[in-house]
């Protein structure tokens, strides 16, 4: 009977663990990054990382500026992918088919706006 137990446990620990982490997904968002230094431009990566972190259910950023890509891990039961769309969009950043709105993108640094509409 203890071995029944102990291996109901084990399994029940095992399948909570599988069913969690089913709750995180990933997804790559395409954008439009206009300045070759993204990465320590104040503007662009810590614009989109604070906007994105202060939504719940967020686990990780990562901008790949080369790519024009923005990976995030989320959780499904916190956010969805539209909602993480539309963050950005209204941080001043296209995502995949969002486009930004005109007054976030006013609100960029010159370097990372378009430089055909500068």
């Amino acid at each position: 009977m203890k071995k029944l137990l102990l291996g109901l446990m084990v399994l029940l620990h095992i399948s909570s663990s599988v069913f969690a982490s089913n709750k995180i997904k990933t997804a790559e968002i395409r954008t439009q990054i206009f300045c070759d230094h993204c990465k320590q431009c104040e503007t662009c990566s810590k614009r989109i990382e604070e906007a994105l972190y202060n939504q719940k259910g967020i686990k990780r950023v990562d901008i790949d500026d080369s790519k024009m890509i923005i990976k995030v891990a989320y959780n499904v039961n916190n956010i969805t992918l539209d909602d993480i769309k539309q963050t950005i969009a209204e941080n001043g950043y296209d995502a995949d088919d969002i486009q930004a709105t005109n007054e976030a993108k006013a609100q960029l640094d010159d370097c990372c706006k378009d430089s055909n509409k500068r």
